[in-house]
Protein backbone atom coordinates (compact mmCIF):
# COMPACT_ATOMS: atom_id res chain seq x y z
CA UNK A 1 0.00 0.00 0.00
CA UNK A 2 0.89 3.40 -0.72
CA UNK A 3 0.72 6.37 2.08
CA UNK A 4 -2.32 7.86 3.00
CA UNK A 5 -3.55 9.84 -0.04
CA UNK A 6 -5.97 11.85 2.85
CA UNK A 7 -7.19 11.37 6.25
CA UNK A 8 -9.24 7.97 5.63
CA UNK A 9 -7.77 6.56 2.29
CA UNK A 10 -5.35 4.39 1.25
CA UNK A 11 -4.19 3.69 -2.40
CA UNK A 12 -2.75 -0.08 -3.32
CA UNK A 13 -2.91 -2.33 -6.15
CA UNK A 14 -5.69 -4.65 -6.93
CA UNK A 15 -6.30 -7.23 -10.10
CA UNK A 16 -9.99 -7.02 -10.55
CA UNK A 17 -11.59 -10.23 -12.20
CA UNK A 18 -15.10 -10.95 -13.34
CA UNK A 19 -16.67 -12.93 -15.75
CA UNK A 20 -13.57 -14.88 -16.25
CA UNK A 21 -11.49 -11.75 -17.69
CA UNK A 22 -8.42 -11.00 -15.43
CA UNK A 23 -7.57 -6.94 -15.56
CA UNK A 24 -3.96 -5.58 -15.34
CA UNK A 25 -3.32 -4.31 -12.01
CA UNK A 26 -4.63 -0.96 -11.30
CA UNK A 27 -4.80 1.22 -8.58
CA UNK A 28 -7.96 1.23 -6.01
CA UNK A 29 -8.38 3.51 -2.44
CA UNK A 30 -9.77 1.44 0.58
CA UNK A 31 -11.02 3.45 3.96
CA UNK A 32 -8.17 3.27 6.58
CA UNK A 33 -8.54 1.22 9.82
CA UNK A 34 -6.09 2.23 12.50
CA UNK A 35 -6.50 2.08 16.27
CA UNK A 36 -6.50 5.20 18.18
CA UNK A 37 -5.99 5.14 21.38
CA UNK A 38 -7.29 7.40 24.36
CA UNK A 39 -5.59 8.40 27.75
CA UNK A 40 -7.09 10.26 30.56
CA UNK A 41 -4.47 12.38 32.14
CA UNK A 42 -1.76 10.30 30.14
CA UNK A 43 -3.05 7.01 31.42
CA UNK A 44 -4.35 4.54 28.34
CA UNK A 45 -8.08 4.28 28.92
CA UNK A 46 -9.39 2.23 25.57
CA UNK A 47 -8.77 1.71 22.13
CA UNK A 48 -10.73 2.48 19.52
CA UNK A 49 -10.59 1.22 15.85
CA UNK A 50 -11.45 3.58 13.61
CA UNK A 51 -11.17 5.19 10.30
CA UNK A 52 -8.83 8.63 11.12
CA UNK A 53 -10.63 12.15 11.12
CA UNK A 54 -12.31 13.68 13.29
CA UNK A 55 -10.68 12.43 16.23
CA UNK A 56 -11.54 14.76 19.23
CA UNK A 57 -15.29 14.46 18.19
CA UNK A 58 -14.92 10.55 18.16
CA UNK A 59 -13.01 10.78 21.37
CA UNK A 60 -15.54 13.62 22.88
CA UNK A 61 -18.59 11.12 21.71
CA UNK A 62 -17.18 8.47 23.31
CA UNK A 63 -16.31 9.58 26.59
CA UNK A 64 -20.09 11.47 26.88
CA UNK A 65 -21.59 7.84 25.59
CA UNK A 66 -19.62 6.18 28.14
CA UNK A 67 -20.93 8.22 30.57
CA UNK A 68 -17.73 9.43 31.86
CA UNK A 69 -18.48 12.96 30.65
CA UNK A 70 -22.09 14.82 30.50
CA UNK A 71 -20.73 18.54 29.15
CA UNK A 72 -18.54 19.72 26.82
CA UNK A 73 -16.82 21.58 30.22
CA UNK A 74 -15.92 18.85 31.68
CA UNK A 75 -13.66 18.20 29.54
CA UNK A 76 -10.19 20.60 29.87
CA UNK A 77 -7.69 20.03 26.89
CA UNK A 78 -7.40 17.45 24.06
CA UNK A 79 -3.70 17.31 22.98
CA UNK A 80 -1.36 14.94 20.76
CA UNK A 81 1.36 13.56 22.71
CA UNK A 82 4.66 14.91 21.81
CA UNK A 83 6.63 11.76 22.90
CA UNK A 84 5.52 9.16 20.59
CA UNK A 85 6.54 6.23 18.34
CA UNK A 86 6.44 6.02 14.93
CA UNK A 87 3.05 3.79 15.43
CA UNK A 88 1.57 5.87 17.51
CA UNK A 89 2.13 9.04 16.01
CA UNK A 90 -1.39 10.24 14.69
CA UNK A 91 -3.59 7.49 17.13
CA UNK A 92 -2.78 8.92 20.30
CA UNK A 93 -4.94 11.20 22.02
CA UNK A 94 -4.28 12.53 25.94
CA UNK A 95 -8.01 13.45 27.44
CA UNK A 96 -7.48 16.03 30.80
CA UNK A 97 -10.65 16.18 32.60
CA UNK A 98 -12.52 18.55 34.42
CA UNK A 99 -14.89 16.66 35.87
CA UNK A 100 -15.69 12.82 35.49
CA UNK A 101 -19.19 11.29 35.89
CA UNK A 102 -18.15 7.68 35.82
CA UNK A 103 -15.15 6.15 37.37
CA UNK A 104 -13.06 4.93 34.76
CA UNK A 105 -11.42 1.79 35.12
CA UNK A 106 -7.70 1.67 33.50
CA UNK A 107 -7.21 -2.01 34.72
CA UNK A 108 -10.36 -2.83 32.62
CA UNK A 109 -10.39 -4.20 29.19
CA UNK A 110 -11.34 -1.78 27.45
CA UNK A 111 -10.70 -2.11 23.54
CA UNK A 112 -13.56 -1.54 20.96
CA UNK A 113 -13.35 -2.92 17.70
CA UNK A 114 -14.64 -1.09 14.41
CA UNK A 115 -17.18 -3.85 13.88
CA UNK A 116 -18.54 -3.95 17.57
CA UNK A 117 -19.27 -0.94 19.84
CA UNK A 118 -19.28 -2.88 22.95
CA UNK A 119 -16.45 -4.90 22.77
CA UNK A 120 -14.24 -5.16 25.89
CA UNK A 121 -17.57 -4.86 27.94
CA UNK A 122 -16.47 -7.35 31.07
CA UNK A 123 -20.08 -8.19 32.21
CA UNK A 124 -23.54 -8.26 30.71
CA UNK A 125 -24.87 -6.04 33.45
CA UNK A 126 -22.31 -3.64 31.74
CA UNK A 127 -24.53 -3.52 28.81
CA UNK A 128 -27.65 -2.04 30.65
CA UNK A 129 -29.22 1.01 29.20
CA UNK A 130 -29.74 4.20 31.13
CA UNK A 131 -31.69 7.01 30.09
CA UNK A 132 -34.92 9.52 29.82
CA UNK A 133 -37.67 8.04 28.01
CA UNK A 134 -38.26 10.07 24.91
CA UNK A 135 -40.82 12.45 25.02
CA UNK A 136 -40.21 14.85 21.71
CA UNK A 137 -43.16 15.89 19.35
CA UNK A 138 -40.91 16.26 16.59
CA UNK A 139 -42.58 14.89 13.15
CA UNK A 140 -41.42 13.77 10.27
CA UNK A 141 -43.35 13.28 7.25
CA UNK A 142 -43.18 9.99 4.76
CA UNK A 143 -41.80 12.90 1.98
CA UNK A 144 -39.15 13.96 3.67
CA UNK A 145 -38.02 10.78 4.86
CA UNK A 146 -37.62 9.64 1.58
CA UNK A 147 -35.20 11.99 0.47
CA UNK A 148 -33.00 11.29 3.55
CA UNK A 149 -30.58 8.46 1.97
CA UNK A 150 -30.09 10.52 -1.31
CA UNK A 151 -29.02 13.36 0.81
CA UNK A 152 -26.88 11.43 2.84
CA UNK A 153 -25.05 9.28 -0.17
CA UNK A 154 -24.31 12.29 -1.26
CA UNK A 155 -22.28 13.60 1.48
CA UNK A 156 -20.41 10.71 1.97
CA UNK A 157 -17.07 11.38 0.52
CA UNK A 158 -15.08 8.98 1.93
CA UNK A 159 -17.70 6.28 0.94
CA UNK A 160 -17.52 7.26 -2.87
CA UNK A 161 -13.82 6.99 -2.86
CA UNK A 162 -13.96 3.20 -1.19
CA UNK A 163 -17.36 1.98 -0.67
CA UNK A 164 -16.18 1.25 2.86
CA UNK A 165 -17.38 2.99 5.28
CA UNK A 166 -20.25 3.59 7.21
CA UNK A 167 -22.27 6.76 7.82
CA UNK A 168 -24.14 8.73 10.36
CA UNK A 169 -26.09 11.39 9.59
CA UNK A 170 -28.14 13.89 11.50
CA UNK A 171 -31.01 15.65 9.99
CA UNK A 172 -34.04 18.79 10.67
CA UNK A 173 -37.65 17.46 10.82
CA UNK A 174 -37.61 19.39 7.11
CA UNK A 175 -34.95 17.38 5.98
CA UNK A 176 -32.24 20.14 5.97
CA UNK A 177 -28.48 18.16 6.94
CA UNK A 178 -26.81 19.27 9.60
CA UNK A 179 -23.81 17.09 10.10
CA UNK A 180 -22.43 13.32 8.42
CA UNK A 181 -19.26 11.56 9.84
CA UNK A 182 -18.13 8.17 8.47
CA UNK A 183 -15.98 5.76 9.76
CA UNK A 184 -15.22 1.91 9.16
CA UNK A 185 -16.70 1.69 12.29
CA UNK A 186 -21.30 2.39 12.27
CA UNK A 187 -20.98 3.08 16.24
CA UNK A 188 -17.87 5.29 15.42
CA UNK A 189 -20.14 7.46 13.16
CA UNK A 190 -22.48 8.40 15.61
CA UNK A 191 -19.59 9.05 18.36
CA UNK A 192 -17.84 11.47 15.96
CA UNK A 193 -21.77 12.68 15.67
CA UNK A 194 -22.29 12.82 18.88
CA UNK A 195 -19.09 14.35 19.74
CA UNK A 196 -19.82 17.16 17.02
CA UNK A 197 -23.02 18.38 18.81
CA UNK A 198 -21.54 18.51 22.24
CA UNK A 199 -18.98 20.78 21.13
CA UNK A 200 -21.33 22.52 19.11
CA UNK A 201 -23.71 22.92 21.93
CA UNK A 202 -26.40 21.09 20.23
CA UNK A 203 -27.10 18.39 22.82
CA UNK A 204 -29.85 16.90 23.50
CA UNK A 205 -30.19 16.38 20.18
CA UNK A 206 -34.25 16.10 20.36
CA UNK A 207 -35.09 18.27 17.92
CA UNK A 208 -33.27 16.47 15.03
CA UNK A 209 -33.44 12.72 13.50
CA UNK A 210 -30.77 10.51 12.74
CA UNK A 211 -30.12 8.38 9.46
CA UNK A 212 -27.55 5.63 9.86
CA UNK A 213 -27.01 3.91 6.16
CA UNK A 214 -26.30 0.69 7.16
CA UNK A 215 -28.17 -1.27 10.03
CA UNK A 216 -29.10 -0.79 13.07
CA UNK A 217 -27.99 -2.87 16.43
CA UNK A 218 -28.19 -2.15 20.36
CA UNK A 219 -25.41 -0.05 20.24
CA UNK A 220 -26.23 2.72 18.37
CA UNK A 221 -29.89 2.81 20.09
CA UNK A 222 -27.90 2.93 23.13
CA UNK A 223 -26.28 6.17 21.76
CA UNK A 224 -29.28 7.34 20.37
CA UNK A 225 -31.04 6.87 24.16
CA UNK A 226 -27.77 9.02 25.57
CA UNK A 227 -28.31 12.03 23.34
CA UNK A 228 -32.04 12.19 23.55
CA UNK A 229 -32.66 11.61 19.54
CA UNK A 230 -36.25 10.88 18.91
CA UNK A 231 -36.41 9.67 15.33
CA UNK A 232 -33.81 6.69 14.28
CA UNK A 233 -33.76 5.70 10.68
CA UNK A 234 -32.13 3.30 8.44
CA UNK A 235 -31.39 1.95 4.99
CA UNK A 236 -31.06 -1.11 6.30
CA UNK A 237 -32.49 -3.86 8.68
CA UNK A 238 -32.95 -3.57 12.75
CA UNK A 239 -31.74 -5.88 15.33
CA UNK A 240 -34.32 -7.21 17.77
CA UNK A 241 -33.03 -5.70 20.54
CA UNK A 242 -32.61 -2.19 18.86
CA UNK A 243 -36.53 -2.57 18.73
CA UNK A 244 -37.06 -3.60 22.13
CA UNK A 245 -34.32 -0.51 23.16
CA UNK A 246 -36.49 2.13 20.85
CA UNK A 247 -39.78 0.39 22.20
CA UNK A 248 -38.65 0.83 25.45
CA UNK A 249 -37.16 4.59 25.47
CA UNK A 250 -40.26 5.58 23.30
CA UNK A 251 -37.46 6.12 20.25
CA UNK A 252 -39.65 6.16 16.82
CA UNK A 253 -37.23 3.26 14.31
CA UNK A 254 -37.63 3.04 10.71
CA UNK A 255 -35.48 0.52 8.71
CA UNK A 256 -35.56 -0.66 4.89
CA UNK A 257 -35.83 2.85 4.02
CA UNK A 258 -36.51 3.15 0.44
CA UNK A 259 -37.53 5.33 -1.53
CA UNK A 260 -40.96 6.26 0.46
CA UNK A 261 -41.38 2.58 1.51
CA UNK A 262 -40.25 1.73 4.84
CA UNK A 263 -40.87 -0.29 7.99
CA UNK A 264 -41.55 1.33 10.88
CA UNK A 265 -41.11 -0.37 14.09
CA UNK A 266 -41.70 1.51 17.02
CA UNK A 267 -43.78 4.62 17.74
CA UNK A 268 -45.09 5.42 14.32
CA UNK A 269 -46.62 8.75 15.63
CA UNK A 270 -43.80 10.71 14.85
CA UNK A 271 -44.50 9.48 11.20
CA UNK A 272 -46.93 11.19 8.88
CA UNK A 273 -48.65 11.65 5.53
CA UNK A 274 -48.48 15.29 5.77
Amino acid sequence: MDNAIDDSTVSCQVQALANGVQSKLKMDRVAIEAPLELRIAGNPATVLMRTPGDDEELARGFLFNEGIIRLAEDIESITRPSNLNATEQGNVLDVRLKVTRKKVDFDRNFYSSSSCGVCGKNSISALAVEGPLCDATLAVTRHVLARLPDALRAAQTTFSLTGGVHASGMFTPNGDLLVVREDVGRHNALDKVIGWALTAGKLPLSEYLLLISGRVSYELIQKAVAASIPLVVAVGAPSSLAVELAERFKITLIGFLRGSAMNVYTHAHRVTDN
